[in-house]
């Protein structure tokens, strides 16, 4: 058997890795046409693949080459294959009908065409992209209408992977979903990719469904741990008001076994590419069937994270005397989550932008974040939210934005002098630096701004500094 997967990202990458993997009679080959990512995914340094995932980097050295192949020539892998995986990016609409909230599609389309167009023979077809319901349909009309008289089948088979720990996911998950079409076909092709998953996957762990139900389970699965995320958060501006402790509640919270721990850790907000494009989507086809009350419902946990984002930005501004201007603000983590490099929808960029509009000076510290990112993400929501930064008279915008965003190698030098600390990802190497060393070497008084609740309050009290942490009375300077 052969594997084809277009899209080599986040998604396409770990996961034919684990396949490769856990099917070593089965060659699987990833294709894209961004020839500089399949370029770095050959790399001969296996620290310049282009995604950072702990144990990734371990399992392509293992079947590169053997039974896992990296190309650029996306039609000679789709006639070899015998099952083609569909991974590619979909983003939200930035135009036309359901601009800014529906799922744009026209790459799911476009490899649907192409497929179609060179396939040589009969194919299964897996959407692994988060897709909305219905969304197989378009793609089954595409490929049924390929004059050849060749038969697909198209499957959805939705990831639930939580970056930084995908690897990890994709080997021991909590279940496997796929759905197909509940004829003799397509229950066949079903189980043509359960055996896939068989190799390493209890039967009873996946599970089958048609394709509709599949592809809205994983909006649905999305929304609601976001949803939780939200709420927890909702809580933390009540307790910054009244005294009460957020990590005292979660535990309270937590230990309901009907509600149970996970994702209610309080924060600055949640970031990612799925969360947000994925309740933005839901959202979008509420109102498209004509659901308001449901739709509205499910917006609000999008605007309680915005607010999240605004309230700690406007803490920051707030607490240092009504202003950031010129002041040095030391942002460590730029990606959305640690042990990840990954920075879609990342609460450091909205935070860093507003405190960019009140003309402070941002130094960044991140181990996984080059600063070309960090740039991109910075310009590309300048452009979407029509921003500008600086005085433009005597240069580019791409020159001032360098000159009040610095991005550092080294964490010590982003906090040297700095007015403000903002803690934005919660890596653990944060917690095992000398903070007293970077008590001494910034101006006073010195503040931290803790994001993710990950330092210990009463030490950083002792230490010095005026500590300010989400859902948490402040420790201020005396």
């Amino acid at each position: 058997m052969k594997i084809t997967c277009i899209g080599a990202g986040y998604v396409g990458g770990p996961t034919m890795a684990v396949i490769a993997d856990k099917c070593p009679e089965i060659e699987v080959t990833i294709v894209d046409i961004n020839p500089k990512r399949i370029a770095a995914w050959n790399d001969e340094n296996l620290d310049n693949i282009p995604i950072y995932e702990p144990g990734l980097k371990e399992i392509v050295a293992k079947t590169r080459g053997i039974n896992l192949f990296f190309s650029t020539d996306v039609a000679k892998a789709i006639r070899n294959s015998d099952i083609i995986f569909i991974s590619v990016n979909t983003p939200t609409k930035t135009y036309g009908v359901g601009k800014g909230m529906a799922a744009d599609l026209k790459y799911i389309e476009l490899c649907a065409r192409q497929i179609a167009d060179v396939a040589t023979g009969n194919k299964i077809v897996v959407e692994k992209s988060t897709l909305p319901v219905r969304t197989a349909q378009s793609i089954n009309a595409i490929l049924k209408n390929n004059n050849k008289g060749l038969q697909f089948q198209v499957l959805s088979n939705p990831e639930f992977l939580a970056e930084g720990t995908a690897i990890q996911d994709l080997q021991a998950p909590d279940r496997v979903l796929i759905g197909g079409e509940q004829t003799p076909e397509g229950l066949k092709a079903i189980e043509v990719l359960t055996r896939i998953y068989e190799h390493w996957v209890p039967r009873e762990r996946i599970l089958q469904t048609n394709v509709w139900s599949s592809e809205l389970s994983k909006l649905a699965a999305n929304a609601f741990l976001a949803q939780r995320i939200s709420s927890i958060n909702s809580i933390s501006a009540l307790c910054e008001r009244t005294g009460a402790d957020i990590d005292e509640i979660a535990r309270a919270i937590g230990a309901d076994s009907r509600i149970g721990p996970k994702f209610l850790k309080a924060s600055v907000g949640f970031g990612g590419s799925c969360f947000q494009k994925d309740i933005l989507n839901l959202v979008y086809l509420c109102r498209h069937f004509n659901l308001p009350e449901v739709a509205n419902y499910w917006e609000q946990v999008i605007k309680m994270n915005d607010y999240q984002k605004h309230r700690f930005a406007k803490q920051i501004i707030d607490t240092l005397f009504n202003t950031v201007s010129g002041k040095k603000i030391a942002m460590l983590g730029w990606a959305f989550k640690k042990d990840t490099n990954d920075t879609r929808e990342s609460a450091a960029v909205y935070v860093a932008k507003e405190l960019l509009d009140d003309r402070a000076e941002i130094h960044i510290y991140d181990p996984k974040v080059t600063k070309e990112q960090i740039l991109h993400d910075l310009k590309y929501l300048a452009k979407s939210t029509h921003a500008t930064y600086g005085d433009h008279s005597n240069g580019t915008e791409d020159q001032e934005l360098e000159g009040i965003i610095i991005v550092h190698s080294d964490p010590y030098a982003a906090m040297e002098k700095a007015h403000a600390i903002a803690i934005m990802t919660e890596w653990d190497e944060f917690k095992t630096y000398d903070w007293q060393q970077v008590y001494n070497n910034m101006i006073k008084p010195a503040f931290i701004f803790d994001g993710r609740n990950i330092l210990n309050s009463i030490k950083q009290k002792k230490i010095g500094f005026s500590y300010n942490s989400i859902g948490k009375i402040a420790y201020t300077l005396d």
